[in-house]
């Protein structure tokens, strides 16, 4: 006996679970206005399976949070418009977003920087060029996720 519907439930089964496996995946937006390195953070996410959001500067980092909260910021400090501190500041003052762990991804290299920093909020820091594991583990302890990168 043929039974095509059972055929199109399976397929229609299938496709929603996948579907649904991406939408579990945690949510990270990447802010760089070097277009070539978010480019890298957005591949290097995606790698570790995240979803990922981009942004070239402060404001539309703040926008992109406020309209879709990620689990996970990963930001350039050195912005053109308004720079990641002023960011930092602004996440912690809104009440839905205060709680994202914010990863400081940036060219200020100095002891006083990486202080700054972390004092300012920020969870971690990684002064560019970063080491791509180290990234990946700091996105498996502030998502509590269990991710598979890539081999580099």
């Amino acid at each position: 006996m043929n039974y095509p519907h059972w055929n199109n439930k399976l397929e229609s089964s299938f496709v929603n679970s996948g579907q649904q496996a991406l939408d579990q995946r945690p949510l990270v937006l990447a802010v760089d206005d070097n277009h070539d390195n978010l480019e890298l953070l957005t591949q290097i996410l995606d790698l570790c399976g995240c979803e990922c959001v981009g942004a070239v500067d402060g404001y539309a980092a703040i926008s992109a949070a406020v309209d879709r909260p990620p689990d996970l910021i990963v930001l350039d400090i050195c912005l053109p418009d308004i720079d990641g501190m002023e960011v930092v500041k602004r996440i912690q003052q809104n009440p839905d977003l205060r709680d994202i762990p914010i990863v400081a991804v940036t060219a200020l290299a100095k002891p006083e920087d990486r202080a700054r920093i972390l004092q300012a909020g920020c969870v971690e820091y990684l002064s560019k060029p970063f080491n791509i594991k180290d990234l990946e583990r700091i996105i498996r302890q502030h998502l509590n996720y269990q991710m598979v990168l890539v081999e580099f």
